[in-house]
C-alpha cells in the first residue's frame, strides 16, 4: 500500500478552487496483498511486577503513610503496626541471652574446677563428665537463646511494612487504627512500567496459528483507541484441565503509558506462517470515518477531491494498523488517511467547482 500526499496549496494555485488554508491531505492507494488474518480474543491487562502486601504480625495500624494512587520507591515504608508487644518479646528475648549467657559461664567454671581436682586425685572422673555435660548445655542453651532474640528481632521488623518495588498503590484495605492480623491483605502495589495482557485461548486455536513458536500478537486498547505491537507473546506450558484453553502472556513494550491494570483488552493474534495468509482488498484503519452506523472512507476522485464511500468491514488483518474491506472499494483505489481533513477539503471544493 503506497502512501503519498496531495498538496492542496498547489490545486488551488490550478484554478480548482480550493483555499490555501487547506493542509495537504496524506493518501494511500489500496490493493489486495497477501496478509496474516487476526484472531481476536478478549484479555485482561495486568502489571508483570506486583505485590499485595499482608500483615504478618498481630497489631493494631498506627500510621499509614500512603493511599491508593500514590507513587512508591522500593523499601520506602508504607504503614507500621504497633511494635509493643513485638518490642516486649524482643526484650523478654534479651533477658534469656543475659541469662544464658551467666548460666555458661558458672558451667565453664565448674568444669575447669572439676578437670582440675581430677588431675589431683580430688574427685572421680564421673564428676569431670558431670561437669562436662552441664557445660554443653549451658552452650546450646545459649545458642536457643541467641536465636529466639533474633526471631523476636525478625518479628519486630514485621511492623514496619516496606514496599518491595517502585511503582504506584494500586488499592489499601485496610484503616488507620484497625486491627491487623497475619495474612490480612494491607496494600496492593504495582509497577506501571511493565504491563502485559492476559488471554486463555483454546488449545485447537494455537494449533491454527501454526503453534506458539509462530505466534505474534497486537493490542487493541478500547478504552483509549490504541493499538501497540506486541513486545513477547509467551504461551504458558500447561493446559486448564476443565477449560482446555492455554494461558498466553501478552507483553506490551517497556513504558506503555495509561495502561491500568484489570482493565479489557483485545488482542489479535497472526502467525507468520504462509498457510495462513490471504490476500484481502484491505485500508488503513485511520483511513475509516465513523459516524454512527455509518462506516466510510473518503477515496480521491481524479480531479483533485475526495468523494465519501460507504465501505463494509471485515476484521483486522495483518500486524499493521489495516483492516479488511469486504464491500465497498476495489485495489487500486486511492484513500485519504485523515479523513476529516480530507472532508474539509471535499466541502471546500464542492462550491468552488460550481461557480
Amino acid at each position: 500500500m503506497k502512501s503519498f500526499m496531495i498538496p492542496f496549496l498547489l490545486l488551488a494555485l490550478l484554478g480548482l478552487g480550493v483555499p490555501a488554508a487547506h493542509a495537504e491531505v496524506p493518501v494511500a492507494r489500496i490493493a489486495s496483498h497477501p496478509v496474516q488474518r487476526a484472531q481476536p480474543a478478549e484479555a485482561t491487562i495486568e502489571a508483570v511486577r506486583q505485590s499485595v502486601l499482608a500483615a504478618q504480625v498481630a497489631g493494631r495500624v498506627v500510621e499509614l503513610a500512603v493511599d491508593a494512587g500514590d507513587r512508591v520507591r522500593q523499601g520506602q515504608v508504607l504503614m507500621r503496626i504497633d511494635a509493643a508487644e513485638a518490642a516486649a518479646a524482643v526484650a523478654e528475648a534479651d533477658a534469656g541471652v543475659a541469662r544464658a549467657e551467666a548460666d555458661l559461664i558458672n558451667a565453664r567454671a565448674e568444669f575447669e574446677r572439676a578437670r582440675s581436682l581430677v588431675e589431683r586425685k580430688f574427685v572421680s572422673q564421673s564428676a569431670l563428665d558431670q561437669a562436662r555435660t552441664r557445660y554443653q548445655a549451658a552452650e546450646a542453651q545459649l545458642r536457643a537463646a541467641r536465636a529466639g532474640r533474633g526471631q523476636a528481632a525478625t518479628v519486630q521488623g514485621y511492623t514496619a511494612i516496606a514496599s518491595p518495588l517502585d511503582g504506584l498503590v494500586a488499592a489499601r484495605h485496610i484503616e488507620r487504627g484497625e486491627m491487623a492480623q497475619p495474612g490480612r491483605m494491607l496494600l496492593s502495589v504495582y509497577d506501571p512500567a511493565a504491563m502485559r495482557a492476559l488471554v486463555d485461548l483454546p488449545q485447537q486455536r494455537i494449533a491454527e496459528l501454526g503453534g506458539a513458536a509462530a505466534l505474534r500478537a497486537r493490542i487493541e486498547l478500547p478504552d483509549s483507541g490504541r493499538s501497540i505491537d506486541a513486545a513477547a507473546v509467551t504461551v504458558l506450558p500447561a493446559a486448564d484441565a476443565r477449560t482446555h484453553t492455554v494461558r498466553v502472556r501478552v507483553d506490551l513494550p517497556a513504558g506503555t503509558q495509561a495502561v491500568l491494570p484489570g482493565s479489557f483488552a483485545r488482542v489479535h493474534f497472526f502467525s507468520a506462517d504462509a498457510a495462513t495468509q490471504v490476500a484481502p482488498v484491505t485500508v488503513p484503519m485511520a483511513a475509516v470515518l465513523r459516524r454512527g452506523e455509518l462506516t466510510a472512507v473518503y477515496v480521491a476522485d481524479g480531479r483533485g477531491g475526495f468523494a465519501l464511500r460507504q465501505v463494509r468491514l471485515g476484521q483486522a488483518v495483518g500486524p499493521q494498523d489495516d483492516v479488511e474491506v469486504l464491500a465497498g472499494l476495489a485495489g487500486g483505489e486511492t484513500v485519504a488517511l485523515d479523513p476529516v481533513q480530507a472532508g474539509i477539503a471535499a466541502r471546500a471544493v464542492g462550491p468552488a467547482a460550481g461557480r
